[in-house]
């Protein structure tokens, strides 16, 4: 695996990204084309409808209860995190953070953990000002 970076952490899954979602997107474009083109326009617009379903049905599935989970691993990393590091809990300061800031301080390793956490506190980094601000990436190949 390559190092993961700011620039290449965003990950993609071949088969659903660059098959499956084409190859629908294709379908619906076609069935949309004949319910123009054909004289059996009521049945390719049922189509369509069932194909364009099947898109935002698969699109919402896919990652739901994956990234449900995740970002429940995530907040409990960040957690454990905290608590080795300083001893404290999280979850004093935790309702000061945004999921974006809490998912993005993840990337952070521990010995930058602590003051970027503070200075997110202080000034209200966003998720992505935060990844930027990190020097050492902390690599995390097991997202989903």
């Amino acid at each position: 695996m390559k190092i993961q970076t700011y620039y290449n952490h965003i990950r993609f899954y071949t088969p659903h990204h660059f098959i499956y979602y084409p190859l629908l997107i294709l379908f619906l474009i076609a069935s949309i084309y004949l319910s123009i083109t054909t004289d059996d326009h009521l049945i390719w617009a049922f189509i369509s409808v069932g194909f364009a379903f099947l898109f935002a049905l698969a699109f919402m599935l896919r990652q739901h209860y994956a990234l449900t989970l995740q970002n429940r691993i995530v907040r409990l990393e960040i957690r454990y995190r905290y608590f080795t590091l300083t001893g404290k809990r999280f979850e004093e300061i935790e309702y000061k953070l945004t999921d974006d800031q809490i998912f993005a301080l993840r990337f952070a390793p521990d010995n930058e953990f602590i003051p970027l956490l503070e200075d997110v506190l202080k000034n209200n980094l966003t998720g992505d000002a935060i990844k930027k601000a990190i020097v050492h990436w902390k690599a995390d190949y097991h997202r989903v």
